[in-house]
C-alpha cells in the first residue's frame, strides 16, 4: 500500500473513531481553519491554543540529546527528536483547535496520550506521531521539489517568517510570562527547542507552502482547453433559480390500529393510500396554472394553510435539489415549468441493518414529494469583479444583537464622514486600503485593505452585489451601501476580464492538475521511525 493510500485509510479510520465518540453528545464544531505544516505557518494556532504539558515542559537540561538524537528519517532527511516534535506538537495543536468545543468527548484530556487507545493497534500518541511523520514527509517532498526547481523563499516569505517569530516572542513574554522566545519554545516543544531550530522548521515549512502556491498560480489554460471542458457538461457551469415545496407523506396519514401499549401501526393498504393521497396533492400542485412565485404560493396555501415555497436563487448544478437535478438543468426548461418528484429512503426489512447484498430485503419507501417550479437559468457569463470595502457596523452599548435607529444613524454618519475624509485626501486605491485596515469591522478583509477578489454574482448580500454588478460601474467608483451587516464604504477596483463560468472551469482544471501533481510527489514517501525517546508521547492535553 502506498503512503497516500495509507494516509487515506488513516483519515477514514479517524473519522469513524471520532463519529463513534461523538454520538453520545455531539456539539456543533466551530468552523476553524486547519493549519498544517505543509500549507501554512502554524505559529498563531500554537499561540491561541495553549496545551498543558504535565511534567513535559520542565526545563532541566540543555536539549543537546534531543537535538542530536535521530527520531526519524523522511525522504532521506534525518530528523532529530526536536525537529519531529515540532511536527508532532503542531499536529496535536491543530487537532485540538479543530475539535476544541468537544475535544473531551474524543479523548481523555487528563491522561497521557500514550496511555489511551485510539484503535486496537494504536494509542492516540501513535496516531498523532503517524500523522506528524506524514506531515514532515510531505513537507520535505515539497521543499525538495522546490530546491530541485531552483525555487527559493521570496522576500514576502522571509518577512512572514520574521513576523511569525516576532509575534511568538511578543506572546511568549507578554501573555505567557516567559523571559524570551527560547524559553517559550522549550515550554511548548521540549528541551531541544530553540530559536535556531524553530526558524529552520519555519523555513522548510514556508518553502514547501510557497512552492505549492507558486506552482498552482503558474498553471494556465488556453481558451480552447476551457471551451473543450465547457462543451462536455455545459449545464454544470450554469446557475439555476427555482422554488420548491415539500409535501410529506405523513401529513396524509389516517387510520391505523392502536395496541395495548398505545403504539399505532398501519396496514400496507393504509400506507399505500396515504402515499397515493400525498402524490395526488403533489400532482395537483404541479399541474396548477401558476406561472409566478406569488401564484404558486397561493396554490401551496391550499395544500397547507400559511405555508410558502422555498426559493433557491442562483444554485450551481451540484447544489440543485437532487431528485429534480436533471429536470431543472434540462436545456428545454422554461420559466414557470412545474413538476413533482418522489423523495424516497432506502429501508430494510425488520432485523436487517445496512445489508444491501442480493439476498437483502431492502426497498425504497416514499417519504414525500417535491413540487418544483423553474424560474430561470444563468450561463454565468458575467465578468468577475474586484472590490474593496470598509464596513462600519452599528454597535450597541448594551451588547444587544439588534440595533436602534439611533445606533444605525451613528454608523451611517461615521461611514459618510470616512468617505468624505478619504475624498479630501489623495483619494487613491492605496489610501482607501489604508482606511479600510484602520476602520473596517469586517474581519475577513480588514487586514488586506478591504479587498475581495474574483467576486461573482450572488456571492455577496443583495445590496452589495447589486452595487458591484451595476452595468454602469467603472473603476474608482465609490458609495456607501447599507446591508444587514452595516454600512459599506465601497471602492470598485474593476472587472477581472474573466467570466464566472470560465473562472469555475479554470479552477476545476487547476484543482485536477494540482491534485495529480501533489499526489505523484507524495505517492511514495519514505519514512522510518528510529529513536523517539524524546518525543512528547506522554503529553496530557488538560489538567
Amino acid at each position: 500500500m502506498s503512503a497516500s493510500s495509507k494516509k487515506k485509510l488513516r483519515n477514514e479510520q479517524a473519522a469513524e473513531k471520532l463519529t463513534e465518540r461523538q454520538l453520545a453528545e455531539k456539539k456543533e464544531a466551530k468552523k476553524l481553519k486547519i493549519y498544517t505544516a505543509v500549507f501554512s505557518v502554524v505559529v498563531i494556532a500554537m499561540l491561541i491554543f495553549a496545551i498543558t504539558f504535565g511534567g513535559y515542559n520542565a526545563i532541566t537540561n540543555s536539549g543537546i540529546l534531543e537535538r542530536s538524537t535521530v527520531a526519524a528519517t523522511v525522504n532521506g532527511h534525518d530528523l532529530s527528536n526536536t525537529e519531529l516534535n515540532y511536527y508532532y506538537i503542531d499536529y496535536v495543536n491543530n487537532f485540538c483547535n479543530q475539535y476544541s468545543s468537544y475535544i473531551s468527548y474524543i479523548l481523555d484530556t487528563t491522561m497521557p496520550l500514550d496511555q489511551q487507545s485510539y484503535s486496537d493497534t494504536q494509542t492516540w500518541a501513535d496516531y498523532f506521531l503517524d500523522e506528524a511523520m506524514y506531515s514532515a514527509a510531505s513537507t520535505y517532498a515539497l521543499a525538495d521539489a522546490a530546491k530541485a526547481a531552483g525555487y527559493t523563499l521570496t522576500d514576502a516569505d522571509k518577512a512572514s517568517i520574521e513576523s511569525s517569530l516576532s509575534t511568538a516572542s511578543y506572546y511568549a513574554m507578554y501573555y505567557y510570562g516567559y523571559t524570551d522566545l527560547g524559553s517559550y519554545l522549550k515550554g511548548m516543544y521540549g528541551n531541544g527547542a530553540n530559536e535556531k531550530t524553530y526558524r529552520a522548521y519555519l523555513e522548510t515549512s514556508t518553502l514547501a507552502s510557497s512552492y505549492y502556491n507558486a506552482y498552482t498560480s503558474a498553471l494556465t489554460y488556453t481558451d480552447e482547453e476551457i471551451r473543450a471542458v465547457d462543451a462536455e457538461n455545459p449545464q454544470v457551469y450554469n446557475s439555476y433559480s427555482y422554488n420548491y415545496y415539500y409535501i410529506p407523506v405523513s401529513d396524509f396519514l389516517t387510520g391505523g390500529t392502536t395496541d395495548a401499549e398505545g403504539k399505532v401501526t398501519y396496514s400496507d393498504e393504509e400506507n399505500e393510500a396515504t402515499r397515493a393521497a400525498a402524490e395526488e396533492a403533489a400532482k395537483t400542485l404541479a399541474g396548477s396554472a401558476a406561472t409566478t412565485v406569488e401564484q404558486f404560493d397561493l396554490d401551496v396555501a391550499l395544500v397547507k394553510t400559511d405555508d410558502t415555497s422555498m426559493a433557491c436563487d442562483n444554485y450551481l448544478y451540484a447544489s440543485l435539489l437532487t431528485v429534480a437535478q436533471e429536470w431543472i438543468a434540462d436545456s428545454s426548461r422554461q420559466a414557470g415549468d412545474k413538476n413533482y418528484f418522489a423523495y424516497s429512503t432506502h429501508t430494510h426489512a425488520e432485523g436487517e441493518t445496512h445489508s444491501d447484498d442480493e439476498d437483502s430485503a431492502a426497498f425504497d419507501v416514499v417519504k414525500g414529494y417535491y413540487v418544483v417550479m423553474f424560474r430561470s437559468v444563468s450561463d454565468n457569463a458575467t465578468e468577475l469583479v474586484n472590490v474593496r470595502h470598509c464596513l462600519i457596523a452599528p454597535t450597541s452599548a448594551t451588547g444587544a444583537s439588534t440595533f436602534t435607529e439611533e445606533e444605525w444613524a451613528v454608523a451611517e454618519e461615521k461611514a459618510n464622514a470616512l468617505l468624505e475624509q478619504w475624498k479630501s485626501g489623495d483619494a487613491t486605491e492605496d489610501s482607501f486600503a489604508t482606511m479600510a485596515n484602520a476602520n473596517s469591522t469586517d474581519t475577513g478583509s480588514n487586514t488586506n485593505g478591504g479587498l475581495y477578489e474574483n467576486v461573482y454574482p450572488g456571492q455577496m448580500v443583495s445590496e452589495f452585489n447589486d452595487w458591484c454588478f451595476d452595468a454602469a460601474r467603472v473603476t474608482g467608483d465609490t458609495a456607501v451601501v447599507k446591508t444587514s451587516y452595516g454600512f459599506h464604504i465601497m471602492y470598485f477596483v474593476g472587472n477581472t476580464g474573466t467570466s464566472y463560468r470560465d473562472f469555475m472551469i479554470n479552477e476545476e482544471l487547476t484543482n485536477a492538475d494540482i491534485t495529480e501533481w501533489y499526489s505523484a510527489l507524495t505517492a511514495d514517501l519514505a519514512t522510518e521511525l528510529k529513536n523517539t525517546k524524546y518525543i512528547a508521547t506522554d503529553l496530557v492535553l488538560g489538567g
